[in-house]
């Protein structure tokens, strides 16, 4: 049997006693895209930012592509692209800068063709000497995915990737997942919205309170909210709408 492209097992994941993840186990294959959902404090956030290498697990183990995220630390990074609720830009460089510096922290080959590249592909060729510091928050999201492209990850974690953008940006932000897919990509990303979720993801994993609630293989054909009820684990039933997981802190 293939093992998963991101194989996740047992992962758990603390924070000054207060459990966060409590056992996820998860896998994720080449041209797969999958969508967390879950309530705020479910630990999206938080699983998406241990794959991304920036919160150490506390218990449990992670794959990617065979490399353990502990102990292959370095080559894993440069399969991983990460797009969080920071954009990881530097606000004093401008929008080509922001890409050339990590360009050269990834030594990407041609790092100034692949750059300009990405800003046409995300609409800021015109902006690539303004600094990201005078840039909207739409456009700003536009860079924060050019930058975790720019190496030509594998594997595409995107935290709320819809967050700031407008509808041409929505529109490029399933353009470029597309094509990330059809290159044999994996993306993994976390919404709040079951729109979304049915739009750019294959299947819905719904996290709850550090668990995996349910996992559901994603929308119908056309696209449309599916406003039909998903079968948990004990028989239990979840509304589409996902009342019963709204704001726990």
């Amino acid at each position: 049997m293939t093992r998963p492209y991101l194989e996740i097992k047992g992962l758990k994941k603390s924070f000054a006693l207060k459990p966060i993840l409590r056992g996820i186990d998860l896998g994720l294959n080449q041209g797969e895209r999958k969508a967390l959902m879950g309530a705020n404090g479910a630990g999206k956030t938080t699983l998406l930012r241990i794959l991304a290498g920036l919160t150490a697990p506390s218990a449990g183990s992670v794959r990617i592509d065979g490399l353990d995220l502990v102990q292959d630390a370095q080559r894993v990074r440069r399969l991983v692209g990460f797009v969080g609720h920071q954009p990881y830009l530097y606000d004093d460089l401008t929008a080509l800068e922001n890409l050339l510096f990590f360009g050269r922290m990834y030594a990407v080959r041609d790092a100034q063709q692949r750059a300009r590249a990405l800003l046409h592909s995300i609409g800021l060729e015109k902006r690539a000497q303004e600094r990201a510091g005078t840039l909207s928050r739409g456009q700003v999201q536009r860079l924060a995915l050019a930058r975790a492209l720019l190496h030509s990850p594998r594997l595409l974690l995107l935290d709320e990737p819809h967050t700031g953008l407008d509808q041409q940006g929505n529109m490029l932000l399933e353009t470029l997942v597309d094509e990330h897919v059809a290159r044999g990509g994996a993306v993994l990303f976390a919404t709040h919205q079951l729109e979304h979720a049915q739009k750019l993801g294959d299947s819905i994993v719904t996290l709850d309170n550090g668990r995996i609630l349910s996992t559901r293989v994603g929308g119908d054909p056309c696209g449309a909210v599916s406003t039909g009820d998903w079968s948990l684990p004990g028989g239990q039933v979840m509304p589409a709408s996902l009342e019963s997981l709204k704001e726990r802190s």
